[in-house]
């Protein structure tokens, strides 16, 4: 057995964090000057990405905005990319860029490792994509799954986190007989009707989730980040209503750590949903196998009853989700009797092509070789140099930056665009709120777009993610990089 150690050496200060990104929320906006903004939008994405501008053109014919994947909208457009490898990516141009991106965390060991892609093209050799029946590796990837994680003594495949997310609810309402679902405002549990609530700032209940009705939130709500108090008043609330079926957490916190929480947070939260009788649900989709074998969960030393896992679970290739948790949680999606004889009722669930031959060999084959190389702590390990060579850049440049990370999960903020809320015992505070966000928002493009241009693609210009396809090497090059950027940085002018 390989190492189980974890991406984290040592913990951050969610306090002092905190205290940072409220400091910048206040602040006026810094982005990168409009001249130089200018200058990147001409000498590069107008010059050197002809095709890929092109091609945009011609996919907004046929593609609602361009793009088929959230991730992709870019400004001034998407670019197209052709090859994948490593730490690099490179375009339809023949440009490359380091790849801070990891189509969203997944691609812990580097884009398209040979150790899996050698593995897959075997399967499809022999096997093909799909059968619609089982195949060996189903069990493969949910007994390897089992082995790391400690509270997963059960795993289901599904498509997508998304669905994971779903199933999840249903499983928790069956399990304990209650209503209410509870989740942490501002954290993303994918786009479901139920769960698509207080997103990216918390306090938005439905505002930003157009296309579904109000009354389909009837029993979602949704409580403070690393505010025990709230989350209590929230259970104590929901006994009138049907009780808490379910607390759902990301970790680090929402959006993967944009707003992070402490330690004593996620424990704290982990025992209030025992006190309530709910399901501690932790959604693991970013954290599942980069922040430890064992997930983030190991790493705090909690035992959720159900975890949520995507992305990673394929090893970046499709059919990327799944549900794992204790037995008697799982049984649910099963059919059988329990323990007293009663019959255990069996939550809906789908997904004709979950669990296919290639997800599940592509997971399990991406699972080995992490444990096989330590690639969660080289990557957590590429995401320390890449934090403090990013704060020393702050500092040289004197910008209010703030950068902190949770091993290769890293943030750079510019804008504190994610570290607003909406209170609604101030209801003329909303409007001015969801303007500023939008205008923050803007700039985090802006700033995305001269990352790119300087060769380096992030997740909306503040998140980037490291792997172990990394080198000190490359870290100190990404890092020059990005001091070319900061240096053309001031306060907002437009």
């Amino acid at each position: 057995m390989g190492n189980r150690g974890f991406a984290i050496e040592q913990y951050l200060d969610a306090e002092a964090v905190t205290k940072q990104l409220d400091e910048l929320m206040r602040k006026p906006v810094y982005s990168v000057r409009p001249e130089a903004l200018k200058g990147y939008v001409d000498n590069y994405f107008n010059t050197k990405c002809r095709k890929s501008k092109e091609m945009i053109r011609q996919a907004k014919k046929v593609i609602p905005g361009g793009v088929q994947h959230n991730l992709a909208f870019n400004y001034p457009f998407p670019i197209v990319i052709t090859k994948a490898e490593g730490a690099k990516l490179y375009d339809i141009d023949g440009n490359w860029y380091y790849d801070l991106l990891q189509a969203g965390g997944p691609t812990l060991l580097g884009s398209n490792p040979p150790a899996v892609r050698e593995q897959v093209i075997e399967l499809l050799n022999t096997c093909g994509p799909s059968t619609g029946l089982f195949h060996e590796f189903e069990y493969k990837l949910a007994r390897k799954i089992s082995e790391l994680v400690p509270s997963v003594e059960m795993f289901r495949m599904l498509g997508s986190g998304t669905e994971a997310a779903m199933c999840a609810a249903r499983i928790a309402r069956l399990k304990t007989g209650k209503k209410n679902i509870l989740k942490m405002g501002g954290a993303y549990h994918g786009w479901s009707d139920q769960l698509a609530y207080g997103m990216r700032v918390p306090g938005t209940k439905g505002l930003l989730s157009k296309g579904v009705p109000g009354f389909v939130f009837k029993h979602t709500d949704e409580f403070f980040p690393n505010d025990l108090t709230d989350l209590e008043r929230k259970l104590k609330a929901n006994r009138f209503t049907g009780g808490t079926a379910a607390v759902y957490l990301e970790p680090l916190g929402p959006e993967s750590g944009t707003r992070p929480v402490s330690k004593e947070f996620i424990r704290g939260a982990a025992a209030l949903a025992r006190k309530y009788g709910a399901l501690l649900i932790f959604d693991e989709v970013v954290t599942g196998f980069r922040i430890g074998l064992s997930g983030a969960q190991g790493y705090f030393g909690v035992d959720p009853d159900l975890t949520v896992f995507g992305k990673i679970i394929a090893g970046g290739y499709p059919g990327a989700g799944g549900v794992g948790g204790h037995k008697d949680c799982m049984a649910h999606l099963g059919a059988g009797l329990d323990s007293s004889g009663k019959k255990i009722p069996k939550a809906m669930c789908g997904g004709t092509m979950a669990a296919t031959p290639v997800s599940c060999a592509a997971g399990y084959y991406t699972l080995c070789e992490i444990e096989r190389t330590n690639a969660c702590e080289t990557a957590g390990r590429m995401g320390d140099r890449l934090t403090r060579g990013l704060q020393e850049l702050i500092q040289k440049y004197r910008l209010p930056f703030v950068a902190f990370n949770q091993g290769s999960i890293c943030h750079l903020d510019n804008a504190g665009t994610m570290h607003f809320c909406i209170d609604w015992k101030k209801p003329w505070e909303i409007p001015d709120v969801l303007k500023q966000t939008g205008i923050r928002q803007k700039e985090m493009e802006h700033m995305g777009a001269a990352y790119m241009a300087e060769g380096i693609v992030t997740l909306a210009g503040s998140r980037l993610y490291t792997s172990a396809a990394y080198t000190e090497e490359m870290i100190d090059d990404v890092l020059e990089r990005f001091g070319r950027v900061l240096a053309n940085c001031g306060p907002l002018v437009r």
